[in-house]
This record gives C-alpha cells, structure tokens and sequence, in this order.
C-alpha cells in the first residue's frame, strides 16, 4: 500500500448506461440490493472510481454524480450467462481508463474469460485463458485472484482455481501458466491435498509489492495465497517470477482469505479455516514483516467464525480495517490505528440507515445479521470513507474515523442501482399491484411503483427464503397464491392474499409428503388453488389452504398452471409431456408427450396455451391437446403476454428465446407469425428466468434474470 497518486490526465468517470440506445427502454424494477457483493476495488488513481462484483450479477462501477452503481456486463446474452459471476477485478493502478474482469460463474462450464476494458468499462474485449472460473462457487470473497503489476501495467497475474498460476504481459490479450509455480491447491475443493468432491478453491490472491521494483520494470516481490489449509499456503517470488518459494513461519491450519499492505512493510492476512462465505469456525489475522520475515498474530478480538476482509489506510500507514465472516451475531467490523497492536468494534456501536430498502428488517425489529462480509476497502481519496460487502449487498460509511475518538460510526445500505437478485417467477395482473414476483433468497415483492423498493419490505405471514411460483386468479386478481422454501425449519411454506398480495395468510396445511416449494396455480374465480410441491403429492384445495385432496394423473415437481378464463380447467407439465384437467384440478390426463417447459395460458382466450421449451416454442388454441410449433424459433426459456397493440385483439407475445437463430428478446404483436425483438447488443441481461407482459400498458415487459433482478422495458 502507497499513498495514491492521483491521475494527471482528462479521464472522467462515466455517469450512468452510456450504451448506445436500442429500441426499449431498459430500468431495474428497484428492490435494492439482495445478493451477494463478492469484492470491491478501489482505483488508486482516480477519486470516485470504484468497482464492485458479483457473485451472480456481474460486474458494477460507482457513478459519483448520480450517487448509484452502473452495471458494466448487461451486454453479456443467454449464451454468456455463465459470464456474470465475477471471480475478480482488477484496476490499472496507473491509467483508470483501464479494467479487467475474470469472469466465469461455475468450474463446470469451462474456461472463464479474463474481460479488458480501455474506457471504464463502458466497452469490453475478451481474451481466452485456459482456466475454469467460480464466481458463484465457495471461496467467492476472497482475493483478488487478478492483479496488475504497478511497475509495469503491461503485465497481470491471475492466481486459479483448478489450473495455476497465470500470468500476462500485453494487457491481458493473451495468458500463459507459470509453469515454476509449486502448486495448483486444493482444485477439487478439499482444504488438503487430496481431491475431495467439491469446488476448487486453488489460488486465492495475488498480491504485488510496488516497493520493491521501479517504474518501467517488472516488480520482483509478489505474493501468492493458497486455499489449503495443510501445507504451505502462501508463497512468493523475489525475482518478478523466476523461482518460487513458500514463505518461511507461515502459520498453519488455516487458509489466507485476503492480504494488504500498510505502507509500513508490513503484509497483513486473514486466516480461516475454511474457504467461506458458510463453513468458517476459526480465524485470524496476521502481520507478516517482509524484511525480516517475522509473523505475529494480532490477536483480533475473536467473537465466533472467522475474518473476511481487510484493507489499510494508504494516507495513514498502520491504520487498518477487518470484518468478521461467518460470525452471525450480527457481525463485526474491528479498526486498528496502530498496526494491529489494539483494535475498536466499530457495528456494535453503529447507527445503520437501510437508505429505502426495508426488506433488509426482515419485518423483524433489528437488522438482521451480516455473515457474509467478506471484504473491506478505505477510500484511498477518503480514509474516512470505507466499503464492505454482506450477502445482501453493500454497505458504506464516510466517518469511520470517528471510532478513533471513541465516536459512533454511522453506515447507509449503500445498493442503490446494485440489483442482484435471482428471479424466480413473476405476475402482472390486471388490476392492482403493477407487479408480483417470486425472488430467491429475499422471497419477493408487491410493487406499485416500480421505481421504489416497497416500503413495506418483502412478502410476509410467512417470509419465504425463495418464493418458487406465485399466481394470480384473472378473473378475481385480488386473490394470489403463492409457495416456497420456509424461512425457518418447520414453517409454513404456502400462503394467500385476498388483497392482491398486500397482506398473507398462511395455507393451514401442506399436502402430503410436501417438501415445500414447487409451483401453485389459482383458478381464474379464486376459488381453486392445486399445489405441486417439489417432493409429495400433488394437490387442490377449495377452502384457501385449510385442506388438501390429493390430485390423480399428475406427480410431484410438474408445473401447473391455471386457464385465464375457465376456473375449471388446470394444466401441468412434467417430464413425459404435457396434462390437462377440466374438474378443477382433480383429476389430470396426458394430453400430449411433446417436450414440454412450463405451460402458460393467455389472459381472455379459453384453451389457449404457450409452452417455452429448449426446442422451440409450442402453441395450443384446444386446450394443450394439439400443439403447433411456432414457425422461426428453435429454442426459449420463457414466454409471458400483455396488453394488445392498437388494432389487435390478441395479446402481445413477449418470448425470451432464439427466432432464427439469433437468441434475445422477442415481442410478437399478431400470435406469433412475427417477431421484433427488443433488447439489443448492450442489455440482454444474461439467462431470463422468466417473463411476463403487462396487461395495463401495451409494449411493457417485465424480465425475471438469473441474477440482474427484474428488468422492465418499454418502447422508446
């Protein structure tokens, strides 16, 4: 750690999407927040310039203007998903125009991909490297696995999973393994030597010392972390990589998470028996004097779990900053100011302001607790400003100096334009709510107003960990249902509304054998609900939940749906084709064995089904007992309706899908004959979940990711 330089050139710092208009107009519907910030990264050169990933979301950028986070991997489609887990970032320490990417979401979809970018972000270029990624695989907080050397900005090094360590030397365009390097850790996901089953936790950081090279040259100290905790686990070089060596007095039995330096000589880790975010049981924090090579613990007060995060002040060496990880009650923040020596808690005594994002109370009288704070940043420009990261997202202070007087500390849940959320399911109806929608992790909202997280917080009576499917009666829209994974062992995991999702009753019972979760639908008066759980029995219930009788022909995990028109008529969907049943739910029989995803009916027509498969999409006009394939598309993960165009009488077609052969996202205004598509080059949003149209505004579609939250367009 250096006290920064700042940037003598004209770069100015992007405000906003600067991406080229398509024709939709693309906006977050606002809950702020709910996923897992995995790192941030500060830039040593440009005051204001800081970027954030995910473990799901991709990658972010903060605008200082507009006081919110711009995201920089919206461009990435349906066939680059796996590109929005961010394994790490790294920003050039000398031009701030410059910044990479190592993106690759899961080992098991193959080589990642290491992203550069010569404008902020705003424009990216993809350079091949032959390492495996884990944005969204344990062990996604620590590093940073990518670093550029400060003494030669040409060369990076990027510390694996599973294949070593990387390194290049013309701005990351191309990569080759550092073939001297003594080890690839533990790649199967085992703190040891052997290859257990699990994810790799390999290389954890890469760390440079400026210090010891000059300007112009490669820098010869660099050190490396391992995620193995028998052995050695931390080497370095002192030769800008000739040789390796593991460095001597390390400790043992624990794995290093992330290391800094304090600008006094002095490299400073966190320690922990496991590779995090769940799992940690002990922790610590070391110092490690570089010149004289002595280690000494800094005995960090130690409340339960392990530490994440730490990062020194570069305009006041040895002051220091570190957060606990896996401690839950609630977690912890401890500063020091005089180089570990004695520390200060600094959330025990805080004042928190969630900043409009009420979920975060959890409809609880405290906010919840924070274990996954696996990192940490000081402001290089404001060292009274630091930054950490929870699995909800991102918290910031600018005052927290005042802990050195002994001073309350003050923090702001600071997410706004952050949306990380995995979408589950999502409803349009045609009165009331403008949206519902079924969330993972944060259960799921009511919005009115899309561009305002509720005020009242997430669904209540129970609050579901993932709401898995909701649905609405189209004839009576104030009755929703919904189901999903109980936020508590033994709780209710099915409720209803009568008031359109505003208020909750939980279901009395469960089916049989339920295991929670699965899909529900509600017949189109709101007086049948049929309920396919995960595991158990099928089945429908007339007394809002109270009993349940078991459904025939169907089993348990198939996909129901409710005709918008007949109350009925029921339909499901499951591995050997599609069914249909025309007693409200009681009984179901094989309509067709075509492939089928998830059957959904168009709003005023009786009988007319949509079915999005990997294959194509499906259409029925007699009630799913013949299906037509809809000419022009080969494949599709979602399909969902909305107002008609003037002059048309049937609802437009939305469709998250390929049509001739270009994947995207498609509206057809005449059923199907045509199709526009509406999403472009720079918003595509990844994998889409699902999606639904809105009944009440023609051209407006609501898109459920697979981890930008929801996105809403309109025309231009």
């Amino acid at each position: 750690m250096t006290a920064p330089v700042p940037y003598a050139g004209d770069a100015a710092i992007l405000a906003g999407d600067s991406a080229a208009p398509g024709p939709y107009l693309w906006k977050n519907v606002v809950i702020k927040g709910g996923g897992f910030v995995t790192g941030i990264v500060m830039s040593p050169v440009l005051p204001g310039l800081r970027f954030v990933r995910t473990d799901v979301g991709g990658a972010y950028r903060y605008d200082p203007a507009g006081g919110r986070w711009v995201p920089l991997t919206d461009w990435a489609g349906h066939d680059d998903a796996n590109l929005y887990g961010i394994e790490s970032i790294a920003a050039d320490p000398v031009d701030p125009n410059r910044v990479y990417l190592a993106a690759g979401e899961y080992l098991t979809a193959g080589n990642g991909s290491i992203l550069s970018s010569t404008d902020m972000g705003q424009t990216w270029t993809r350079n091949n490297i032959s390492a495996p990624m884990g944005g969204n695989v344990d062990g996604r907080s620590m590093g940073e696995r990518l670093a550029i050397d400060p003494n030669l900005t040409s060369t990076l090094y990027f510390g694996s999973r599973n294949a070593g360590l990387w390194k290049s030397t013309d701005f990351a365009l191309t990569w080759t393994q550092v073939s001297g390097f003594p080890t690839t850790g533990a790649t199967n996901g085992g703190a040891g030597s052997g290859n257990s089953a699990g994810t790799g936790y390999g290389l954890t950081f890469v760390v440079f010392d400026p210090k010891s090279g000059t300007p112009g040259r490669p820098t010869p100290a660099i050190y490396v972390g391992v995620g193995v905790t028998t052995g050695n686990a931390l080497y370095r070089t002192i030769d800008a990589g000739a040789s390796w060596e593991a460095v001597a007095g390390q400790p043992a039995g624990m794995m290093p998470h992330h290391a800094v330096l304090d600008g006094c000589g002095n490299l400073y880790l966190t320690y922990n028996n496991g590779s995090g975010p769940n799992g940690i049981t002990s922790g610590a924090v070391w110092r490690y004097e570089m010149a004289s090579g002595a280690w000494t613990d800094t005995k960090v007060p130690h409340p339960g779990g392990g530490f994440g995060g730490i990062a020194a002040d570069a305009a006041h060496p040895g002051t220091l900053i570190v957060t606990t990880i896996d401690f839950w009650s609630p977690g912890e923040i401890f500063r020091s100011t005089n180089g570990g020596v004695s520390w200060v808690a600094l959330l025990s005594v805080a004042q928190r302001d969630v900043a409009g994002a009420n979920w975060l109370w959890w409809h609880g009288t405290s906010l919840p607790a924070a274990g996954w704070m696996g990192d940490v940043e000081i402001d290089p420009f404001d060292p009274g400003r630091a930054l950490y990261i929870t699995g909800q997202g991102i918290w910031s202070s600018d005052d927290v100096m005042a802990a050195d007087t002994g001073a309350a500390t003050h923090w702001t849940f600071a997410d706004d334009g952050l949306e990380e959320t995995v979408v589950l399911d999502l409803a349009s109806p045609p009165a009331g709510a403008l949206l519902l929608s079924g969330v993972g992790d944060i259960a799921g909202f009511r919005h009115d107003d899309l561009d305002v997280s509720p005020p009242a917080g997430m669904f209540s009576n129970p609050v579901f960990g993932n709401t898995t499917s909701l649905d609405f009666a189209e004839l009576a829209p104030a009755i929703v249902v919904r189901v999903g994974t109980s936020s508590s062992s033994g709780g209710k995991c099915g409720a209803y509304s009568a008031d359109g999702g505003t208020t909750w009753t939980p279901f009395a019972k469960a089916p049989a054998g339920s295991t929670c979760s699965g899909s529900i639908a509600v017949s189109a008066d709101g007086k049948t609900f049929v309920w396919a759980p995960k595991g158990g029995t099928p089945s429908y219930s007339q007394d809002n939940g109270t009993t349940w009788i078991a459904c025939t022909g169907i089993s348990a995990g198939t996909m129901v749906a409710a005709d918008r028109v007949n109350p009925a008529k029921f339909y499901a969907s499951g591995r050997n084709g599609i069914y249909a049943s025309t007693d409200g739910g009681a009984n179901f029989a094989q309509v067709t064995a075509s492939p089928s995803g998830r059957p959904r009916p168009v709003f005023g027509i009786e009988g007319d089904v949509w079915d999005a498969t990997n294959t194509g999409l499906l259409h029925s006009q007699d009630s799913a007992a013949t299906f037509a394939r809809v000419p022009q598309v080969s494949g599709a993960t979602a399909v969902g309706f909305g107002m008609p165009a003037a002059g048309q009488s049937y609802p437009a077609v939305y469709l998250a899908g390929s049509v001739n052969a270009v994947w995207g996202t498609y509206r057809s205004d005449d059923a199907g004959v045509t199709w526009q598509r509406i999403d472009d080059q720079s918003h595509q949003f990844g994998y889409i979940n699902c999606l639904t149209g809105d009944q009440r505004r023609y051209g407006r579609v609501y898109l459920g990711t697979g981890g930008r939250g929801i996105r809403y367009g309109d025309p231009r």
